[in-house]
């Protein structure tokens, strides 16, 4: 039913079961229910979904009145809460622990600029180092899981890149060992983020306690190389008595997860649409190749490639592609939590009654599929970011240019700070990928979205799919 609330506030949809709301529809696929209530009731409107009011905005050109007003629409808060519960440490907001938020955010500067730079230069000798490894054994065709491969190496490359190596013998076991722990923990995260006690999800609880033992201190201290950023949050854990050395591994491992959580799947939903599309392979390809030959490069499986940023930067259909992809399996729902009760200034006079606690929701996704914005969302067009032969960064709706178009990375004050790192290992990883090996499918099967993440981030397949790589002669 839709009633009408104090003037001023958007029409409101109940749901029949007054706590769950509208909860188990909007689980099912939420990018439906919300376009279906954007027909009936226009552009605002608010859900009653579990027992939270949440005002959905769904007009594009209203998002910067949103992302622009972090006053009194606050994020930082609901983060922390919900990655206090899911990955076991103390709430950072429960007084314990004076200025640690900021404290911690400061140490993102190590995720841009410069140092940059330095950590990306090691991610690219990482995954050349796995690479490596893998050209090894693929002397003739190897057949192997796509998200699996995609999986272990990024993994891998993530994993020595922040933390450092394991120096064991079996360094490659260690890490594996902690990637299929992290699989399973994994595989609950949309439940723990929907605030399902971890007692209720089977084996859950036993492996996250295992994944924050390997983040102990005692065990962090063995790995060689880490990172500064790792570094730096290690040094500023070591400031609060009140922190235990559980909190403090629990901490790190919840930095794994952001690290990696989002990554795998972007990089196999890139590389599924290259292998699917020749005309784009063969494009980004020429790129990499191109490349390599004006820097006079060898692509040997054992010759190492150096990329500077700029280089990274100027491969505008490997670019292109990534954020083709991106835009197609990103799902995130940007929240914010209203401080107080307020009328939010939106564009034409308009405005919208918010009352303290309320959540006020975007989500990019309505955007990324909109035909008015991307003719035919549904198709994958791996130049559909490039405009002569540049990048295409105007996108219009309705005759006007958007201010954003493409946003998988969330939004002002709640955008992923290692945004930049995450796109660089992406294209390192294709790049390096595409100048060692040919690579193609191996079976002929539709993998589809699996819709279990909507308004969490990429979205993961519903299958995996076998391809098959070989040296490039």
């Amino acid at each position: 039913s839709v009633f009408n609330r104090k003037t001023g506030e958007p029409p409101l949809i109940n749901g029949w079961i007054p706590y769950l709301g509208k909860a188990l529809i909007f689980r099912k696929d939420a990018f439906k229910f919300l376009l279906d209530q954007q027909k009936k009731l226009g552009d605002i409107f608010t859900v009653h979904i579990a027992g939270r009011y949440i005002t959905f905005i769904m007009d594009p050109f209203q998002y910067v009145y949103v992302i622009r007003n972090s006053k009194q629409l606050e994020f930082h808060e609901f983060a922390d809460k919900m990655a206090s519960k899911t990955f076991d440490y103390p709430a950072l907001s429960n007084g314990n622990f004076p200025d640690l938020k900021e404290n911690l955010h400061r140490i993102y500067q190590y995720l841009q600029g410069k140092p940059l730079d330095i950590i990306s230069d090691h991610m690219m000798t990482n995954l050349q180092d796995i690479f490596e490894w893998k050209c090894s054994k693929a002397t003739d065709w190897e057949t192997e899981k796509m998200y699996k491969f995609c999986c272990s190496v990024m993994f891998e490359a993530s994993f020595v890149t922040l933390y450092g190596r394991v120096p064991a013998a079996d360094g490659h076991k260690v890490i594996s060992e902690i990637r299929d722990k992290f699989i399973k923990f994994d595989a609950s995260f949309p439940y723990l983020a929907a605030n399902i006690p971890i007692e209720l999800l089977g084996a859950t609880k036993k492996v996250r306690k295992e994944l924050i033992h390997h983040f102990f201190l005692q065990n962090m201290t063995k790995w060689l190389g880490g990172s500064k950023v790792v570094q730096a949050r290690q040094d500023i854990f070591e400031k609060y008595e009140l922190l235990g050395d559980y909190d403090k591994a629990a901490h790190h491992f919840a930095f794994l997860w952001a690290s990696v959580g989002n990554t795998i799947p972007a990089t196999f939903w890139a590389m599924y649409y290259l292998l699917r599309h020749p005309e784009a392979l063969a494009a980004v390809r020429d790129e990499i190749d191109h490349l390599l030959q004006s820097t006079g490069q060898k692509r040997g499986p054992t010759d190492h490639i150096h990329l500077t940023r700029e280089q990274l930067d100027n491969l505008v259909y490997l670019e292109s592609a990534l954020n083709e992809s991106l835009r197609m399996c990103s799902s995130s729902m940007n929240i914010r939590i209203s401080q107080e009760d307020f009328v939010l200034k939106l564009e034409g006079n308009q405005g919208v009654g918010l009352r303290k606690g309320d959540w006020i929701a975007l989500y990019p996704q309505i955007l990324h599929m909109d035909p008015e914005v991307y003719e035919d969302p549904k198709e994958y067009k791996f130049d559909r970011y490039i405009e002569n032969g540049k990048k295409k960064t105007t996108f219009y709706k309705a005759g006007r240019k958007l201010k954003y178009f493409l946003m998988p990375f969330g939004s002002g004050i709640s955008m992923c700070p290692g945004r930049f790192l995450a796109m660089n290992e992406m294209k390192m990883f294709l790049f390096l990928l595409l100048a060692h090996f040919d690579v193609e499918l191996a079976e002929n099967k539709a993998v589809r979205l699996d819709n279990s993440r909507m308004g969490l981030g990429i979205l993961l397949p519903d299958v995996d799919i076998a391809f098959r790589y070989k040296l490039r002669s």
